[in-house]
């Protein structure tokens, strides 16, 4: 009575209908767990996929962004400090709300850009300083001081460069 209990492996070898069974059980199963495993790969490939677009996706955008914020900013500076130069020019007189404005642009500069880009930035504004320190220029005066003309080409070359070494991802 024992033994008709018990419910593990019995010594007696199976019959061939138990192994035949066992073998189309096994027959069964492995198509079954195959295309569990394909469609499983195909879900997962599927994520990943649509997970690497979207950090590409939002990459290209924050380069653009970050672009474009700088090429706005550096579009403000040039208009400020060319304004303020040509004021420098004719005028001995300082506008500090413009001089103000032009150093605020710096300072952001110093958030966004490159040290080249603010160096440049800083050395143009010294020369609107000078330049309002300087005796006033006339229009008779312009073939003196052609070369001094452009303050702004070493900020616009430090600018490109910087624009160019941004890695595009």
């Amino acid at each position: 009575m024992r033994e008709l209990l018990r419910s593990g492996p019995s010594d007696r070898p199976a019959t061939a209908a138990q192994e035949m069974r066992t073998d189309r059980m096994n027959t069964i199963y492995a198509p079954a767990f195959a295309a569990f495993g394909g469609s499983a790969f195909g879900a997962i490939s599927t994520i990943v996929t649509g997970w690497v677009t979207r950090r590409r996706r939002l990459r290209e955008r924050h380069y653009a962004r970050s672009i474009s914020k700088r090429e706005r900013l550096y579009r403000s500076f040039i208009e400020e400090a060319s304004r303020v130069y040509a004021d420098a020019l004719v005028s001995d007189k300082s506008e500090i709300p413009q001089l103000v404005n032009l150093y605020a642009l710096i300072g952001r500069m110093r958030i966004l850009s490159s040290d080249q880009v603010v160096q440049a930035a800083e050395r143009a504004g010294r020369l609107i300083i000078e330049t309002y320190l300087s005796p006033n220029r006339e229009f008779g005066d312009l073939p003196e001081f052609l070369e001094e003309m452009d303050p702004l080409r070493g900020f616009g070359e430090a600018c490109r460069r910087e624009l160019h070494s941004i890695p595009s991802h």
